[in-house]
């Protein structure tokens, strides 16, 4: 029986699956191959990694062991990254033993140790090129590296993420502080070696000459942060909403903070400007007339923790309330 995404329970995660496929197409265009290492954390979906591999994106990282253990599962590990740290024995072991190729960002002693001791044998130095979260310092990068080697691993080379640049809405900022980010990074591949940098967001996806491979997830689906930016990917992902209040001077759908990330800001509603969310609600000031139990669609503002709140993706065959579902994909690579 053929449903629309106006006919399903909502909050429903939905896709345009000829603005994600044009997504994936671009992406390839510009980054063939190995160019590209696409990030998985931002889709958590082992049927959108296919449609990355079928144009040639074989290799993927991951935030969390359960992406990876997924992606491996699915016959998708030809060569795999934790771009993150992990202590987790459990974890660390499962992922030895997955039989993918896989390879774990470090950055301390305590990682390099957590490694060897189960069974990881590639590793990548994970640098702080400005953003202060993981990685160590650039001048540290080369005694970890040596330090690694003394275990018997193999440091296949550097890894450094610009995440405070990704999403700076002026092009030039963005350029300039790239820029001083993969300085950084080159200062420590230099004591480091070996054939990997890796690095790079969607939003620095052209102007990130640096690395040998980008990281970037969000392009495949895109969100309203991403959009802000002058960058060739469509917007692909919305949340249908039903509409369940309406008072005079404002409106209320069915998609709150248990559907959507909120870090980056409010979402935006197809019908009106959003006001604010709650729990289970968008209250919003329609733009025309609506009613109780009509359908809204919803673009939320981050795209890879609204993924994590959903177990389904509702492929269309184009934009809209009235386009037909046509597939549906398990985000099964939710967890940690």
């Amino acid at each position: 029986m053929t449903q629309r995404v106006a006919d399903l329970s909502t909050p429903a995660l939905v896709v345009n699956g000829p603005a994600v496929a044009a997504n994936l197409d671009a992406m390839a265009a510009l980054h063939p191959g190995p160019a590209l290492r696409p990030h998985v954390k931002a889709h958590k979906c082992t049927s959108l990694a296919r449609e990355q591999a079928a144009r040639g994106h074989i290799t993927f990282c991951a935030a969390t062991p359960k992406e990876l253990l997924g992606l491996a599962a699915a016959g998708l590990g030809d060569d795999l990254l934790l771009a993150n740290q992990s202590v987790d024995p459990a974890r660390l072991h499962a992922l030895a033993e997955c039989g993918a190729r896989i390879t774990v960002a470090v950055d301390s002693h305590a990682t390099i140790d957590a490694a060897a001791e189960t069974g990881i044998r590639e590793l990548l130095i994970d640098v702080n090129v400005g953003m202060p979260r993981c990685g160590c310092a650039p001048g540290d990068a080369g005694r970890l590296a040596e330090l690694a080697r003394a275990r018997g691993l193999e440091v296949r080379g550097v890894m450094g993420y610009e995440g405070h640049v990704v999403g700076l809405p002026d092009r030039a900022t963005r350029a300039a502080k790239t820029e001083r980010a993969m300085q950084e990074l080159a200062r420590a591949h230099a004591d480091v070696g070996g054939d990997v940098v890796s690095g790079g967001g969607t939003g620095t996806h052209d102007l990130n000459t640096w690395v040998t491979e980008l990281q970037a997830g969000s392009y495949a689906l895109m969100d309203t942060a991403y959009g802000e930016l002058d960058l060739p990917f469509a917007p692909a992902l919305h949340v249908a909403a039903t509409v369940v209040s309406v008072s005079t001077d404002h409106a209320v759908a069915d998609c709150g903070l248990k559907a959507l990330g909120m870090d980056h800001g409010n979402s935006r509603v197809d019908a009106g400007e959003v006001w604010f969310h709650s729990d289970e609600h968008v209250t919003f000031a329609p733009d025309r007339p609506v009613r109780v139990g009509e359908r809204v669609l919803v673009q939320p503002a981050h795209v890879d923790p609204t993924i994590a709140y959903h177990e389904m993706i509702h492929v269309a065959d184009g934009p809209g309330l009235d386009a037909t579902v046509v597939e549906q994909w398990p985000v099964d690579l939710r967890g940690w």
